[in-house]
């Protein structure tokens, strides 16, 4: 982790999220005011059931109380990510290559090295290699052919280094190492993320202008991938596969305690305690209580296996479209399969 990122001083939420939308969330309800120094842009298609978030965090006061650098987080929301929908997911890979040039702002001849994150042996892990899998690579064809290559095609390379686990290799020590040796203008990561609310998994892709941290999903922290650690700019990507399940207990507490208030006299003070209770503490409570049972858990849904295959063809195709401004959705299969 770089030296900058050290001195952010944690968000007054602890409670596990890697999406900056839902920081937000959760200190604007505790505040009930815009948080200083974070500016937030959001459009909806309720028709197409579509919703894009910028987070913009621009100085240090909002640094200090979203716990994250200053940078962009787009965050684009449809439930029918994880659906078998073919014509709603070719909406939604539009959508991502557009917020995905807005934030990359390449030049025409730009080297961008793409890296996918995670254990491919683990399906809520799996989501950067499969996108690595998918992803249209060009470097050698510019290099050994480039008579045969349309001029709008950028040089991309591709990599998933797996994890130490696999490896015995730091995995910012293979990034850093490949990074120094073939020196690209851009690093685009791919990883899997962590989210604080189920509706968001698997429904949720957040991309950041700050880099990355991986591991940081199941809270496995690792060397940071960023510009100061790599010497290149590093745009971050990632879905929440799996979230706490200390996160499960409290959101089917407060359902159950909503309906016990329905239902209970006006003088049950129990109950209004326990509905007055912070959300900080509710949430501190619940992970000691389970703790000595399931320690640190996460949760996956049971379908992981499709719904990760249909969101690593929504990103691996937007990003190809991102990338390569000759191609578009029509062109995909033409060149990745």
């Amino acid at each position: 982790m770089s030296e900058k990122s050290k001195e952010l001083e944690a968000p007054v939420f602890n409670i596990r999220t890697d999406l900056a939308i839902e920081t937000r969330e959760m200190i604007r309800k505790e505040q009930d005011v815009e948080i200083p120094g974070v500016k937030v842009n959001i459009e909806e298609d309720r028709e197409k059931q579509i919703k894009v978030s910028w987070v913009e965090v621009l100085d240090a006061e909002g640094e200090k109380q979203m716990g994250k650098p200053v940078g962009n987080y787009v965050t684009i929301e449809s439930p029918m990510m994880k659906e078998n929908d073919i014509d709603a997911h070719e909406e939604i890979i539009k959508i991502l290559a557009k917020q995905l040039v807005k934030i990359l702002n390449l030049d025409d001849d730009a080297f961008i090295l793409v890296v996918g994150l995670g254990n491919w042996n683990i399906t809520p892990d799996a989501l950067g290699p499969k996108v690595v899998s998918k992803i249209f690579v060009t470097r050698h064809l510019l290099d050994h052919i480039p008579e045969q290559v349309d001029e709008s095609v950028r040089p991309v390379s591709a990599i998933a280094p797996g994890v130490m686990g696999l490896t015995g290799i730091e995995t910012s020590e293979i990034i850093e190492g490949v990074v120094k040796k073939i020196k690209p203008d851009l690093v685009i990561a791919i990883d899997a993320l962590a989210s604080r609310k189920t509706s968001r998994v698997n429904t949720t892709i957040q991309i950041a202008d700050t880099g990355v941290h991986p591991g940081s999903g199941v809270g496995n922290s690792r060397r940071g991938l960023n510009e100061e650690t790599l010497g290149v700019p590093v745009i971050a990507l990632g879905v929440p596969t799996v979230v706490d399940a200390a996160t499960l207990v409290n959101d089917t507490m407060d359902h159950l305690i909503d309906a016990m208030l329905k239902e209970a006299n006006p003088d049950k003070e129990f109950y209004k305690m326990l509905k007055n209770l912070n959300e900080q503490e509710k949430y501190q409570l619940i992970r000691e209580v389970l703790n000595p049972y399931v320690g640190n858990l996460f949760v996956t849904p049971k379908e992981i296996d499709s719904v990760i295959d249909r969101l690593a063809n929504i990103i691996a195709n937007a990003i190809n479209i991102a990338l390569h401004p000759g191609i578009d959705l029509k062109d995909i299969n033409r060149f990745t399969y």
